[in-house]
């Protein structure tokens, strides 16, 4: 944890160097894995879906972004999580694991924000350019400007927090999200895009799953399905499973074997190279 400055998990496959270590073992060449986590996230819950890679041989790097930064830092425009962003693909390198392949799986907005800004880097700054991203999976991702959801989004996260606090935040986060994100967005989104819209022209074009539930309460299956749509009409190879009655981020716990099964099959057959 903290490689980096980042709350970051680092779990090394099997037989896999030490960090700033130039020796091999059998884990060279197998994929990597970056799990970036929904707002709020507890490292011990993230950590379940590591297993469904570490059992397959794969290195696993896990961050959840602050969510301070996810509800506060964003909507007011501020682009914080480029630093997280550009730190996490630097952990390939300080691992030297940046000649594998690389998985991302992205876990509701607070994940989608931040796998926004890895995009960005990966097409814009040297030596990112030369990793090797073999696909992307989307769980209950991305929703667009969904105020009532993300205000629910917003309670989970504070549910521990005195209630006055939590009201207030609440009332801040609506008030600056109306404004900003919605009434102004014609015009602020010169000044910062949200990532809805940043991803639906997003320069990558590895394959990509969307797991997604017509029962999430805080991201739309409409909006996921559109987003999957627009991505495939751009020639990105696409794939969209609909749950039907799970819940926000909840589709592997009702459905562990089949959750398990998508996830590696989407691995094995990206692995074999897709264009950036």
């Amino acid at each position: 944890m903290g490689a980096r400055g980042l709350e970051a998990a680092v779990e090394l496959a099997p037989g896999e160097a030490r960090e700033s270590s130039t020796e091999r073992g059998p884990a060279d060449g197998q994929p990597v894995v970056i799990l970036l986590g929904w707002a709020g996230c507890q490292d011990r819950y993230l950590a379940k879906y590591s297993a469904i890679y570490s059992q397959k041989g794969c290195t696993v790097i896990r961050y959840t972004a602050p969510w301070k930064m996810v509800f506060f830092s964003e909507t007011f425009g501020i682009r914080s999580l480029q630093t997280p962003a550009r730190r996490l693909l630097e952990l390939l390198f300080d691992y030297s694991i940046e000649n594998r392949p690389v998985l991302f799986h992205v876990f509701s907005n607070g994940g989608v924000m931040l796998y926004r800004y890895i995009i960005e880097a990966l097409h814009a700054h040297k030596p990112f350019k030369n990793l090797k991203v073999a696909g992307t999976i989307f769980d209950s991702a991305p929703g667009r400007r969904n105020l009532r959801g993300s205000l629910r989004a917003l309670a989970t996260v504070l549910v521990s927090t005195n209630v006055l606090l939590k009201y207030f935040l609440l009332f801040a986060f609506a008030t600056t999200a109306v404004v900003l994100r919605i009434l102004l967005y014609p015009l602020t989104r010169f000044i910062h895009e949200s990532h809805y819209d940043a991803l639906l022209k997003a320069p990558s074009r590895w394959p990509e799953l969307y797991l997604y539930s017509q029962a999430d309460a805080i991201i739309a299956a409409s909006e996921v399905k559109h987003m999957a749509d627009a991505r495939q009409q751009l020639g990105v190879s696409v794939k969209a499973v609909d749950f039907s009655d799970s819940a926000h981020v909840s589709h592997m716990r009702v459905y562990p074997t089949y959750y398990s099964n998508l996830c590696t099959t989407f691995l094995s057959d990206c692995v074999g190279g897709s264009p950036r």
